[in-house]
C-alpha cells in the first residue's frame, strides 16, 4: 500500500486499511520556493506521525517531470538512499537535502505542456508499505503561455 502526499506533506494521509501515514514538512532555502539555473537548493524536512512503525530505508530525490498531452517525461536530478538502520537514524525524524541545479529544463506553464521540478521525500516501512511526499518549486523565469 502506498500513500502519496503531494505538493507540501500538509497532513497525515488515512490509507485504506485505515493506517495514517506520516506527516512530512519541507523548509526550502528560499522563500517564494523560486530558483535559478545552477544554484544550489538546500532543504530541511521532517516526518512526524510514524505511529511506532519503523521505517527500512528513506530516499530524497530532487527531479523534474512533465504533464500535459502526449507521452510525459521524468528525470532525476539528484538521488539518495538510506537503506540500512544506521543510515536511517541519521536521516528520520529530521534532515537536510541540498544539490545544485543543472541549467535546464526550465519550469514552464505552458497551454498544453508544463514543466515542473519537486523535492520527493519516499519513506519505506517495514511493513512493506511506503508513502511518498512531492514538493514543488520553481527553476528560472520563464513566463507562463496563454492562449491568443
Amino acid at each position: 500500500m502506498n500513500g502519496v502526499d503531494a505538493d507540501h506533506g500538509d497532513d497525515h494521509v488515512p490509507a485504506v486499511s485505515g493506517q495514517l501515514f506520516p506527516r512530512i514538512e519541507l523548509r526550502f532555502g528560499h522563500p517564494g520556493r523560486g530558483y535559478e539555473p545552477g544554484e544550489w537548493v538546500t532543504v530541511e524536512y521532517g516526518i512526524e506521525g510514524l505511529h511506532g512503525e519503523r521505517p527500512r530505508a528513506l530516499e530524497r530525490s530532487a527531479l523534474w517531470y512533465t504533464e500535459g498531452k502526449g507521452e510525459e517525461d521524468l528525470g532525476v536530478h539528484a538521488f539518495e538512499r538510506f537503506p540500512t538502520p544506521e543510515t536511517i537514524d541519521r536521516v528520520v525524524p529530521e534532515g537536510t537535502f541540498a544539490f545544485r541545479l543543472p541549467t535546464s529544463p526550465l519550469s514552464y506553464e505552458g497551454v498544453i505542456v508544463k514543466i515542473r521540478w519537486c523535492v520527493r521525500l519516499r519513506v519505506f516501512f517495514e511493513s512493506g508499505r511506503d508513502h511518498v511526499s512531492e514538493h514543488v518549486f520553481t527553476v528560472g523565469r520563464v513566463p507562463p503561455s496563454v492562449l491568443p
